[in-house]
């Protein structure tokens, strides 16, 4: 196993037992095997935010978000992050910021394109735009409908064409 799917491995060991550990205990633990890592590399930073956030400490893991993208965050955990500081966004009340930053990230959603859509939803609420966040809802959800898929497409653009 190379030193970084090591690294890995103990980090999801602590997000395993996070339930037990408690908050404060996961971001502490995360902070030791970030600690492991150059200050820079951008999956160290990216769990430390995730610990964070995961702690209710929003304000102390946007910038660690935004530090992992910037440093250059790839793949899955790059999506994952834009989700996450999305979501962190609109806990710190500004839902127009986490919106620009699902749009940025959106093409390159992939299997997280429905977690986009749901995060998407509940900034567009904090707006005020209820028809639209009910839209973008039931856009992703139609495809998984056994039935009424064409029904509820039809519905769901439907609710933002006559607003």
């Amino acid at each position: 196993m190379s030193e970084a799917s090591e690294w890995q491995r103990r980090v999801d060991e602590v997000w395993a037992a996070a339930d037990e550990l408690g908050e404060l205990e996961v971001v502490e633990r995360i902070d030791a095997l970030a600690a492991e890592r150059d200050e820079h590399d951008p999956l160290a930073l990216f769990e430390r935010a995730g610990a964070r956030d995961s702690a209710g400490l929003e304000a102390e893991a946007e910038p660690l978000y935004r530090h992992a993208i910037d440093a250059g965050l790839t793949g899955s955990e790059r999506v994952q992050a834009h989700v996450q500081l999305a979501s962190t966004l609109r806990n710190l009340g500004r839902p127009l910021e986490s919106l620009a930053l699902l749009d940025a990230i959106e093409s390159e959603a992939g299997e997280l394109r429905d977690a986009v859509a749901a995060f998407r939803v509940l900034a567009l609420v904090d707006t005020g735009d209820a028809r639209h966040a009910a839209s973008v809802a039931l856009t992703a959800l139609a495809p998984h409908l056994a039935r009424y898929r064409v029904s509820v497409a039809a519905y769901a653009e439907a609710l933002t064409a006559s607003a």
